[in-house]
């Protein structure tokens, strides 16, 4: 699915998300709602130079928005779990977060607002289902750098799903704290 589908939801979403943002309520995306959010704000959403499945890494931006957001992982490197074949633009206004080489928009940040391409919400389970569907997806790409097979990903929970927890933990609570007033 692509939010340039001609599906009769996607401009209803986008208007939503535009009036959450205009009346400053915190939007929250990922991947699919990440894209959303950014066509929503002006960006534009396009197919990704490559598939990313599977453990990636990903570099912190290291502004003054970054280290609000990230904390710690500001102008750092970690691994996110990543499955998308599209991306988005960085809308005007807003900033750029983490970059990879294989996407270079992977989390984007304005005002309360956090958009990200990568999974960082992630649970040995819901990897687990998605590997299940992971002949469809990759069936022309599976000999990509960024993609990575099944049992690579299901192998590298116990190591990297913590770190990415504690990620997600970070930037949740920044979000968090804009729904507070």
């Amino acid at each position: 699915m692509s939010v340039n589908d001609p599906l009769p939801w996607i401009e209803p979403v986008c208007a939503l998300i535009r009036d959450a943002v205009a009346k400053n309520l915190p939007v929250i995306g990922h991947c699919l709602g990440g894209q959303l959010m950014s066509k929503a704000l002006g960006g534009t959403v396009m197919r990704n130079p490559v598939k990313e499945i599977g453990w990636g890494k990903v570099a912190g931006e290291d502004s003054a928005t970054a280290r609000a957001w990230l904390g710690p992982y500001a102008g750092k490197s970690g691994t996110v779990f990543q499955w998308h074949g599209e991306t988005f633009s960085i809308p005007s206004g807003a900033t750029r977060l983490f970059s990879n080489a294989h996407c270079s928009n992977q989390m984007f940040a304005l005002g309360p607002h956090l958009a990200m391409q990568c999974h960082v919400e992630m649970t040995p389970e819901m990897i687990a289902t998605w590997c299940g569907q992971w002949s469809d997806e990759v069936a022309a790409v599976a000999n990509q750098p960024s993609v990575q097979a099944p049992a690579e990903m299901l192998g590298e929970i116990g190591e990297r799903l913590p770190v990415m927890r504690q990620l997600s933990e970070q930037v949740y609570a920044v979000w968090i704290k804009g729904l507070r007033r």
